[in-house]
């Protein structure tokens, strides 16, 4: 099995590797730049792609326009610049260097005039990196609420909701603090649906949620907000604190957006990547959510019903998440599906298939995914390990590890989200 495998294996990852070529900031970016105005370029931005995109502004930016600002990003994914300062700061919690640089752009967008431009740079992450708690919250209590809600198997769009209404940035309060200058906001989109609302929780994008909705969020899920947490949005729901900018406000009629990567650019990159090796590629879904083992129980049953023996690879994207049993456990949202697919699948199924985060990082670990191969549990047994055990206790990240079936790509600076592929038929 050890050519088919080692074949096998090459054409999942440079699958991979053409769907986050797709989303690279330095060829998506260049096309959709505005001009430059005849004031000053302010640029303020906050992801996992934001020193990418800035490296890329500052490489096509005329020398002789005024060009200067401020980026965030998260550690370990920062690049050299010259015009605009990069920040590294923590994600997916927020820390003191990302609410000081989201402090700092608000002071910095304030100064702009009519005749200035601001340059937005957002992607995924960017709801972490640019958290500066309002008036009454500590950081100490955004993260304890933050932690709560990554830890309750909530979605991103529903962890959104209550980041927007405890953060000073977020759901178009950036927009708002620039007072008369053009705003062009330029977008890689980590949520499923590519919602600009929810992109980095939107900070150029109007917001049509409310108090009430991160209210009945943290409900749903039983969480214990910290007291000041509960205070301020209690005050909120009662009317007694201004709400984030809704559609229809003044201060968004001089904001354009521009969706410059996406899942679904990805995923077309990585079907031609296939179809180019003569293996026919089906696109399932860019936005898959949900619970990762779910899902991927799903994925095997659709498997199961398949009735051809030709290659065939089947691709899809999205954001799944992941109940956290055992908080000592290690493994992201993309190890636990692929852990539990091959559970679903069984012993010797002819199924390879990997599953990564574009941005390189599967949930907190160093790797970006894994594989699995059809004698993944064989080999497991093989090991000593328990595969359901590992499942079970929110460890796939020691599961593949011990197998030398990890992914690992350091930061990719970019980031539209998860990546599977399922392919069969490889002979």
């Amino acid at each position: 099995m050890g050519d088919l495998a080692a074949q096998a294996k090459r054409l999942l990852l440079e699958s991979f590797g053409a769907a986050v070529a797709a989303a690279d900031p330095t060829v998506v970016l260049p096309p959709h730049l505005p001009p430059p105005p005849r004031g000053r370029t302010l640029v303020v931005g906050g992801g996992k792609a934001a020193a990418s995109m800035a490296a890329a502004v500052e490489a096509r930016w005329p020398l002789d326009a005024p060009l200067s600002g401020l980026v965030v990003t998260r550690y370990r994914h920062g690049l050299p610049t010259r015009r605009i300062e990069v920040v590294e700061a923590s994600h997916p919690l927020p820390d003191g260097r990302g609410e000081l640089a989201a402090l700092r752009m608000l002071e910095l967008a304030r100064t702009l005039g009519t005749e200035d431009l601001l340059l937005a740079l957002i992607s995924g992450g960017g709801s972490s990196l640019l958290a500066a708690p309002v008036a009454g919250v500590t950081l100490k209590d955004l993260r304890r609420v933050t932690k709560a809600l990554l830890h309750s198997g909530a979605t991103i769009q529903e962890i959104n909701v209550v980041r927007k209404h405890l953060t000073r940035l977020a759901g178009g309060q950036l927009a708002c603090a620039a007072g008369g200058a053009e705003i062009v906001a330029l977008m890689i989109s980590d949520v499923a649906g590519d919602d600009p609302t929810h992109i980095a929780s939107g900070p150029c994008t109007p917001d049509p949620s409310t108090y009430g909705d991160a209210l009945r969020i943290l409900n749903r899920f039983g969480l214990e907000a910290p007291p000041e947490v509960r205070r301020h949005l209690d005050q909120g729901a009662a009317g007694l604190l201004p709400d984030t900018p809704k559609p229809g406000s003044p201060c968004f009629s001089r904001v354009s957006q521009h969706l410059i990567g996406s899942a679904q650019a990805s995923l077309d990159s990585a079907a031609s990547f296939f179809g180019q090796q003569g293996i026919p590629a089906i696109i399932l879904s860019d936005r898959i959510s949900g619970d990762a083992e779910e899902t991927a129980r799903q994925h095997a049953a659709l498997l199961a019903g398949l009735s051809t023996s030709a290659p065939l690879a089947l691709l899809s994207g999205g954001e799944t998440t992941v109940a956290v049993r055992n908080p000592a456990g290690r493994g992201g949202r993309n190890s636990a599906y692929l852990l539990a697919l091959a559970i679903a699948l069984g012993e010797n199924r002819p199924v390879w298939a990997l599953a990564c985060d574009t941005d390189g990082i599967d949930g907190t670990e160093d790797n970006a995914g894994a594989v699995i191969t059809p004698d993944t549990l064989l080999r497991a047994q093989e090991s000593g390990l328990d595969a359901a055990g590992c499942l079970r206790d929110n460890r796939s990240y020691d599961f593949f590890a011990a197998l030398g079936d990890l992914v690992v790509t350091g930061p990719t600076r970019t980031n539209v989200n998860d990546y599977r592929v399922m392919l069969v038929g490889v002979s």
